[in-house]
């Protein structure tokens, strides 16, 4: 057999419409599809955003209803960036037909997604996030009896080197420039600013830097132990099924104390939009918003007062802070005892362990698997737009779980994988069993199969492999 050529061909002019490739669609997609336009998604949120469009001036821009499935494929997809977004959408077939774009039309650039991102409003966003809201709790997915706070940061799209004082604009180097030569080093090296640096005690303070092209971004410590410039995000999960309540983005050296109250704010909010939809109010828990779950940096005697004069039940973990001085604080000591005595009994300790759970668990699909553990945005208004539609895929994939087993795309293929798996070890065992299958050279194997009477399926249906025995146990 001769090797042929690769020979690039001269594009024809003119392509018959019959004549271009179409996708099957991804089921996935189609399934999702399918329930956005059962809800009517589209006409909710045309109507929502007709605002921000003109009527007759200007070329056709980007279809509200696009825009939102674009930031959903950056969840269901793991794509961090809107350029990211851009291009996975015009190499994959399955995506056209999900966003209903046919081969022939062009796909949104970058610059056309981050365009309308701009013109449409943060309350807009939360209007969809709080649609799906709506969505979950029709199907019983919200009940909001116990809810569970937590926070985590993000990195943001700015260089700490980048950073400038706050009074005077110099840049860091300037400044270690300045008080090398205000110490008597004329000509200062590097290693004589490193050198100097070090000597300096806090050094990054917030008060007295910040970038210049992200105020918003603060310097704080990472997870990972990390100094960077960074957003501080806190999430509100019903911890009953999982869904996420409300999220807020907040400076990163906002103390936990601080943040529970704005973050309690958008929850109750998301709240009273629900009890005015009569369809989602009757799948409510009949006691809304009555426990409040956190780690022990939400741990102070203010909040444990406040919440408490909210009508909220703490079970917040108490730090060991040795012996305390309660003179003159009867409120924050009978809030404390009361907190204390709650995470020693029963539920307290069920629903703390469940915590590490139900509250990492949002933040692992979003962050990890979903990419957005640096932002490529800059700004709270433009990290929360995305933010929120995020987690709204996040909330939409604990719908598709009930629909069809799987939350995200890559879920449904290993669910299909699983499945095939277990198909070829039950054909292989009941092969095996009657004999299908060739047999082994062994004598006590053609002995043992020869005195079968029946199969009898041994450990387990998983993925583990799956054994034909005897009926006498040989």
């Amino acid at each position: 057999m001769a090797m042929g050529r690769r020979r690039s061909r001269q594009r024809e002019l003119w392509i018959g419409a019959a004549d271009l490739v179409k996708s099957p669609g991804h089921p996935f997609y189609e399934k999702l599809n399918r329930l956005l336009e059962g809800a009517e998604f589209d006409a909710f949120i045309e109507d929502r955003c007709r605002q921000f469009y003109a009527e007759s001036m200007g070329r056709p821009s980007l279809v509200p209803g696009v825009y939102f499935r674009l930031m959903l494929i950056g969840y269901f997809e793991g794509l961090d960036s809107e350029r990211g977004i851009a291009w996975r959408v015009a190499d994959s077939l399955a995506l056209r037909e999900f966003l209903g774009f046919p081969l022939s039309d062009r796909t949104p650039d970058h610059s056309t997604l981050s365009r309308t991102r701009r013109l449409i409003d943060v309350e807009t966003h939360q209007e969809v996030f709080r649609w799906v809201l709506q969505v979950l709790a029709k199907a019983g997915l919200v009940k909001g009896k116990t809810l569970g706070v937590d926070a985590t940061t993000l990195e943001a799209n700015a260089a700490l080197r980048s950073i400038v004082r706050r009074d005077t604009g110099e840049t860091y180097q300037d400044f270690l420039t300045g008080l090398a030569k205000a110490s008597g080093i004329e000509t200062p090296t590097r290693e004589d600013l490193a050198k100097l640096d070090r000597k300096r005690p806090k050094k990054g303070s917030n008060d007295d830097w910040t970038h210049p092209h992200d105020p918003d971004a603060r310097i704080t410590k990472m997870k990972d132990g990390r100094t960077h410039l960074a957003h501080k995000l806190e999430q509100a999960v019903d911890m009953d099924t999982g869904a996420v309540l409300a999220i807020t983005v907040q400076p990163a050296d906002r103390g936990d104390c601080q943040s529970l109250a704005e973050t309690l704010d958008e929850t109750c909010s998301a709240f009273e939009v629900l009890l005015a939809d009569p369809e989602a109010a009757t799948q409510l828990h009949h006691q809304l918003l009555a426990e409040v779950v956190a780690d022990k940096g939400y741990h102070s005697n203010d909040v444990l007062v406040d919440l408490g004069e909210q009508g909220f039940r703490p079970y917040i973990s108490e730090p060991n802070r040795g012996r305390r001085n309660w003179k003159g604080k009867p409120e924050a000591r009978d809030a404390v005892y009361a907190n204390r005595r709650r995470i020693r009994g029963s539920r307290g300790t069920r629903l703390l362990r469940q915590r590490g759970e139900l509250l990492e668990r949002p933040f692992a699909h979003s962050l990890e698997t979903g990419a957005m553990r640096k932002t490529f945005l800059r700004g709270h208004d433009n990290v929360v737009k995305r933010l929120l539609i995020h987690t709204a895929g996040l909330n939409l994939g604990l719908m598709m779980r009930k629909t069809i087993g799987a939350g995200t795309p890559r879920g449904l293929r290993a669910l299909l994988a699983a499945l095939s798996s277990l198909l070829k070890q039950i054909r292989r065992a009941l092969g095996t069993t009657y004999g299908q299958l060739p047999a082994r050279p062994d004598s006590r194997t053609r002995a043992s199969r020869s005195t079968s009477t029946s199969p009898t399926f041994g450990r387990s249906w998983g993925l583990h492999s799956l054994e034909a025995t005897s009926a006498t146990g040989c």
